[in-house]
C-alpha cells in the first residue's frame, strides 16, 4: 500500500470529482491508506466516479481523459504492482506503451535506429479503441493471466466506474475504459 502511495504520489496529478489533490491526502495519510486497504481487503472498495476532462486534439477534435481519484489511484497501483509481474513476460518485445523500465523516448530511439537498416515504416491507430474496446474481451484476458480473484474483481469494477462530465452527466460505462 505504500509503495503504491509513493508511486502516484511520484505521477503527481491532479485532482478529480472529489477536488482532493494528494496534497490533501497526505494530510491523513495514515487513515487514508488504511481506508483503502480496509476497502480493498473486505472486497467492499468500489470506484468513484471518474472525473472526464476533454483534450482538444490536434486535427479540431477532442479526447476524453478519464481522472480518477487519488484515492482510486493508489488503489489500482496495488493492483498493477500485483498483477504486472504475471502479466509482463507475455508482452513483445517491442511494445512500448505503459511497460515498466520503458519509455516513449526508448520508442523513438529503436524507431530511429531501425530506420537506418530499412526503407519502410509502419504506423497503426486503432480509432476509438479506449472508448469502444469490450469489457468482456478485457475481463477474458485478464482471466487468462491471473487466478487472484480481487485483482480481476477490480479490473471490472474500475471498467464499469461511471464517467461524470463538466457539465455533472454522470454516464454509466458498459464498453471502453474510464
Amino acid at each position: 500500500m505504500l509503495q503504491a502511495y509513493k508511486l502516484v504520489k511520484s505521477n503527481a496529478g491532479s485532482s478529480s470529482i472529489d477536488s482532493q489533490t494528494i496534497r490533501e491526502f497526505d494530510n491523513n495519510l495514515k487513515n487514508n491508506l488504511y481506508k483503502i486497504w480496509n476497502r480493498l481487503s473486505s472486497g467492499s472498495y468500489y470506484p468513484a466516479a471518474v472525473k472526464a476532462v476533454p483534450i482538444l486534439k490536434k486535427d479540431g477534435g477532442e479526447r476524453i481523459l478519464g481522472v480518477p481519484t487519488v484515492s482510486d489511484r493508489i488503489a489500482q497501483m496495488v493492483v498493477k504492482l500485483v498483477f504486472e509481474p504475471e502479466l509482463e513476460p507475455h508482452f513483445y518485445e517491442n511494445s512500448y506503451s505503459y511497460r515498466p523500465n520503458k519509455s516513449a523516448l526508448d520508442a523513438v530511439g529503436i524507431t530511429r535506429s531501425r530506420c537506418w537498416k530499412y526503407n519502410f515504416v509502419l504506423e497503426f491507430d486503432i480509432k476509438g479503441l479506449f472508448d469502444n474496446i469490450d469489457h468482456e474481451l478485457i475481463i477474458k484476458a485478464v482471466r487468462k493471466h491471473t487466478n487472484t480473484k480481487w485483482v480481476i474483481l477490480y479490473i471490472e469494477r474500475w471498467l464499469k466506474a461511471p464517467i461524470q462530465f463538466p457539465d455533472g452527466r454522470l454516464v454509466e460505462r458498459t464498453k471502453g475504459t474510464p
